[in-house]
């Protein structure tokens, strides 16, 4: 292990080996990356674990300096470990060029679907004994974080002290169809909540629009933007700051040439940096298979669920006067098109989406009966998930208390920091 410093904490790294498949404990293993994290001063106090689970899938833990966001309410207490999901960050990561090594599209199928919320809880209980002596820890869980965190109380709740999970409560019963179904007029809403912020961004997302539908762009790379993965930039709005971030985005597009007006070198830079997915490429392959479950394909949800809303076609759209209506949120299968990242992967990802065989994830019954204690912040119309489903999904586990508010958008743990974690800590310590 080696253990260095930044202001107010101490910062060891850990590794750990775990089965690829935890159904075959003796076959491959995986090399799993953790963070510890303790205030300067308390490193050799007995003290209880909190494990932190990422949003996604495919990102590994934030990398914080020092006591940012939520971290340094945290270490108040506890001993946090920053968890690399499997396959990502220092964990074992996987993308174009991991993957090749593991053969042909069916065989990277295979391994990735070992890479869901039931593995990476697996994990956990594999870790904390190591880590805990045994005693139950802490799980806080953002996003798919939270998803992780459902599935950890529906299978081995006897690893839980408390449960703290924000903006991530997932239906327990809806398919991939359902989920974007009601994503699309929540994605709407925060489009046109946007242009009513900026109104001058409506003709400036037409105009660019436009301009790709004429010429052939890409981007540094190799990404083809296209105007339908131009619209992918509302992955933006719905971060507490990302419809500021888009604005500002938008208004420095075109530049004059002596060919005329093009789009402007930073602004493309700027659109690359926000719409790759070379960093994080599970977020895109296993976007939709962290909602499967049994025999049911996802057979690429969110694009044929879009063809329910045609208001979200940028060729209609630009046809007519309207706005162009951003999206984000969704992947389709031109994403693995227009992304080099993403384009070696695309037969794996089409095996992905036709596989029947999904184990599920989430036991109502067991939830029913929580001993856990359990809080979750749910933001009111969280662009990324919905919170009527975390409101259905919080009245069937048993104790469970929410904080639903307004004041922060999806990103809120971040955003919020220690007050967002004290707010959940003092829900989660009331009586069940």
């Amino acid at each position: 292990m080696t253990s260095y410093r930044q202001p107010g904490i101490i910062l060891t790294d850990r590794h750990f080996t775990v089965p690829l498949d935890h159904a075959d404990p003796a076959g491959e293993q995986l090399e799993l990356y953790g963070r510890e994290v303790v205030a300067s001063g308390r490193a050799g106090g007995d003290l209880p674990w909190l494990v932190y689970l990422e949003g996604g899938p495919g990102f590994g833990a934030r990398r914080f300096i020092g006591k940012q966001a939520w971290l340094g309410r945290a270490v108040q207490e506890y001993r946090v470990l920053l968890l690399d999901q499997r396959g990502t960050g220092r964990s074992t990561p996987l993308n174009r060029q991991t993957l090749s090594l593991r053969g042909g599209p069916q065989a990277q199928a295979d391994h990735l679907a070992n890479f869901r919320a039931d593995s990476i809880v697996r994990d956990c209980e594999t870790i904390r004994p190591r880590l805990t002596g045994g005693a139950p820890w802490t799980v806080l869980g953002q996003s798919f974080g939270g998803f992780c965190a459902t599935h950890y109380l529906s299978t081995a709740p006897e690893g839980l002290r408390t449960v703290l999970v924000t903006g991530g409560l997932p239906s327990l019963d809806a398919g991939a169809e359902d989920v974007y179904r009601a994503a699309y007029p929540r994605i709407q809403r925060k489009a046109e909540a946007h242009y009513a912020r900026y109104p001058q961004d409506v003709e400036r997302a037409r105009r660019i629009a436009a301009h790709l539908a004429e010429h052939k762009i890409v981007l540094p790379g190799g990404y083809a933007l296209t105007p339908e993965a131009f619209q992918s930039l509302g992955i933006l709005l719905g971060g507490g700051e990302g419809s500021h971030q888009l604005h500002y985005l938008l208004e420095d597009a075109f530049v004059r040439t002596g060919a005329g007006y093009e789009l402007s070198d930073a602004f493309l830079e700027s659109v690359l940096a926000t719409l790759s997915h070379a960093a994080h490429p599970l977020y895109a392959v296993l976007h939709e298979a962290i909602y499967a479950q049994g025999a049911e394909p996802t057979a690429w949800a969110a694009e044929r669920v879009r063809a329910e809303f045609p208001q979200f076609d940028a060729a209609t759209a630009l046809a007519g006067d309207g706005p162009l209506l951003f999206t984000g949120e969704t992947v389709h299968p031109w994403h693995f098109e227009v992304d080099p990242a993403l384009r070696p992967l695309r037969e794996a990802a089409e095996l992905l989406a036709a596989r029947t065989d999904w184990t599920p994830l989430y036991d109502p019954a067991r939830l029913a009966a929580n001993c856990v204690p359990v809080a979750a912040a749910i933001y009111h119309d969280d662009m990324y998930v919905d919170t009527e489903h975390s409101l259905r999904t919080a009245r069937t586990i048993r104790g469970l208390r929410t904080w639903v508010t307004d004041e922060y958008e999806h990103d809120g743990v971040r955003a919020g920091g220690p007050r967002v974690l004290d707010r959940l800590l003092s829900l989660a310590r009331a009586e069940l």
